[in-house]
């Protein structure tokens, strides 16, 4: 756990599952609010119930931000992949959100940092992020940049199933 300025970062329970499933479907909001497309169907009870899997699990893992006040700030996921190319295993993050009224405070750096830290204890070759290829998410990648990643190419594709 560190504390830094009125936030306390910490490794999420499965206790913590509601309030994190809160703010992803705020997130998923605000993808699609910003690219003005119903990207996502966002169910919090099912979300919650999936999350709750994934942490039992151990091989999904989030962080949450909190505030002085103990309420949700932020939070990243991170989950473990594995691949040849890789070297190994490597950690890729599904989701980083910061809420508005937390952001351009450096919350988001240090929830980053998280992360770093986490996958070194894990043994991960590496990190891996990807954001939409569009404009309205630049801000996004110039963060990403900030904080050391780097485009690597190619696209990201899927299939239903």
């Amino acid at each position: 756990m560190h504390m830094n300025d009125e936030f306390t970062i910490r490794r999420a329970t499965a206790g913590d599952s509601e309030e994190v499933a809160v703010m992803v479907g705020e997130l998923l909001a605000e993808i699609m609010d910003a690219i003005g497309e119903q990207a996502f169907h966002f169910d919090l009870a099912e979300t919650a119930s999936r999350l709750t899997d994934f942490l039992d699990r151990e091989n999904y893992f989030v962080f949450m931000a909190l505030s002085g006040s103990r309420h949700p700030a932020g939070f990243i996921a991170l989950y473990e992949s594995y691949a040849l190319y890789a070297e190994g295993a490597f950690g890729t993050i599904p989701e980083l959100y910061v809420r508005p009224e937390s952001r351009s405070n450096g919350l988001g750096i240090r929830l980053t940092a998280e992360a770093k830290s986490f996958g070194v204890s894990r043994g991960w070759k590496r990190l891996e992020v990807t954001t939409p290829p569009l404009p309205q998410f630049e801000r996004t990648l110039a963060f990403y940049e900030r904080e050391g990643f780097s485009i690597t190419g190619g696209r990201k594709l899927k299939i239903g199933l």
